[in-house]
């Protein structure tokens, strides 16, 4: 089991009171909830943002593919008409 640290965080007293009740009906400590809370958090931020630094990475690579933003749009643009164009290619 990793060491845990401990960290003060600043809450408004509405915040607080909703952590306290939280707290309180499932019986689970504030700083249990709080880290779990934090956990998720980091996670879901570190997720987001490898996944935007690889679709950077793919896009300043030679291997990006582009269409020009007029194609997409024209193409767009005759969704659910008599002639729908079929999707651009690069």
């Amino acid at each position: 089991m990793s060491q845990s640290e401990i960290v003060t965080v600043r809450l408004t007293s509405e915040l607080k009171a909703k952590l306290d009740a939280l707290a309180s009906s499932t019986q689970r400590s504030k700083s249990w909830l709080a880290a779990e809370a934090i956990a998720q958090y980091v996670e879901q931020e570190a997720w987001q943002i490898e996944s935007i630094e690889a679709a950077v990475a793919l896009a300043d690579s030679p291997e990006a593919k582009w269409i020009e933003g007029e194609a997409v749009e024209a193409w767009l643009d005759s969704w659910g008409t008599d002639d729908e164009q079929p999707a651009p290619c690069a």
